[in-house]
C-alpha cells in the first residue's frame, strides 16, 4: 500500500496533475477586472489633480481589488499594468483640472458601479 501511495504522489509530482491554483488561471471575469484596475487608476490620477483631498483613495480601492481576487503572476501583472495604463493616460492628457476632466470623473465613477455591481450580480455567491 506505501508503495502504491508513494507511486501515485511521484506521478502526481512528475505530471503537474496537483490541485491547480485557482488564481493561476483565468477567470472568464478577468477582462472585466482589468477595465476597472484601468479606471481606478485613472480616478487616482483625475481626482488628485482636481482637489478632492481624497490622497490614496483609489490606489486603496485597487489594492483592495488584488487583495480580494488574489491573482498572481500574468493576472496581477495584466491588473497593474491596467491601473497604470489609466493612470499614466490622462497624467498625459490633463496637467490641471478642467470641466471636461470632472465629466471624465464622473463618466468612469459610473462605469466603474457598473461593472461592480454587474460582476457582483454574475458572479457573486
Amino acid at each position: 500500500m506505501l508503495k502504491r501511495l508513494t507511486a501515485v504522489l511521484l506521478l502526481v509530482a512528475a505530471f503537474g496533475l496537483g490541485p491547480a491554483r485557482a488564481q493561476d488561471v483565468a477567470a472568464p471575469f478577468d477582462a472585466d477586472l482589468q477595465r476597472l484596475a484601468e479606471i481606478l487608476g485613472t480616478l487616482h490620477y483625475l481626482r488628485g489633480i482636481c482637489g478632492n483631498n481624497e490622497g490614496a483613495k483609489w490606489r486603496n480601492e485597487m489594492q483592495a481589488l488584488t487583495d480580494a481576487e488574489t491573482p498572481s503572476g500574468e493576472r496581477r501583472a495584466r491588473m497593474i499594468a491596467g491601473f497604470n495604463r489609466g493612470y499614466n493616460g490622462f497624467q498625459q492628457t490633463y496637467r490641471t483640472c478642467t470641466p471636461a476632466a470632472g465629466i471624465a470623473i464622473r463618466r468612469y465613477i459610473e462605469e466603474g458601479a457598473k461593472i461592480s455591481r454587474d460582476l457582483t450580480a454574475r458572479y457573486a455567491n
